[in-house]
């Protein structure tokens, strides 16, 4: 492991012009902490400012904690747990944001993500851990579907994410990690802060 930093540091912007939260509506219990952990470090590190959740325990947001400060975001990536998920919509919608709801049933993502890029505006994604209400379909702007096949609403996340970002997330920088991966071919680049 090596002690100092060798490759400097630039600090890029995922998206200077818009903002990507998450919103995560229900929570199987048992089946659902690791999956719900994924689906917080999924938004974390594909680019997103903050995910809102709901049914889900404190222990979450220790784990969320624990992982900003090892590996930095502790100013660039929040989780809040909310009680009315329909409230977090409509005060999105009224600062002129946008709503993409991510199911098997909606619109081809290649069909539309152009569209939606161009809009330029905030983007509120929101992934179900069960079956969603009906209403959140009429609610939001976009039904987009990743495919037509079965598939894990945090897969559909992190595609979403990164044809969104179009891969630039992965260029920003986290503040005060004590842990950095320097990406190398062969072998493990790490760097530990004192």
């Amino acid at each position: 492991m090596l002690e100092e930093e060798k490759t400097p540091s630039i600090k890029v912007s995922q998206n200077p012009s818009f903002v990507v939260a998450v919103l995560r509506i229900g929570h199987r219990l048992v089946r659902d902490d690791r999956t719900t952990t994924h689906a917080v470090l999924v938004s974390r590190a594909f680019g997103c400012e903050r995910i809102y959740m709901t049914d889900v325990d404190d222990e979450i947001k220790d784990t969320l904690n624990k992982v900003n400060k090892r590996w930095g975001g502790e100013k660039e990536f929040k989780l809040e747990i909310i009680d009315n998920w329909k409230q977090i919509i409509k005060d999105w919608k009224q600062n002129n944001g946008i709503v993409v709801h991510l199911t098997m049933y909606g619109a081809l993502i290649n069909e539309k993500i152009s569209q939606i890029r161009a809009l330029n505006q905030n983007i509120l994604v929101i992934i179900g851990a069960e079956k969603v209400p009906k209403e959140v379909y009429f609610l939001s702007d976009y039904n987009i579907a990743i495919g037509s096949q079965p598939h894990s609403e945090i897969a559909a996340l992190a595609v979403f994410l990164d044809r969104i970002f179009e891969g630039n997330q992965f260029k920003r920088k986290l503040t005060n990690e004590s842990v950095k991966i320097i990406p190398s071919e062969r072998g493990k680049n790490v760097i530990k802060k004192k």
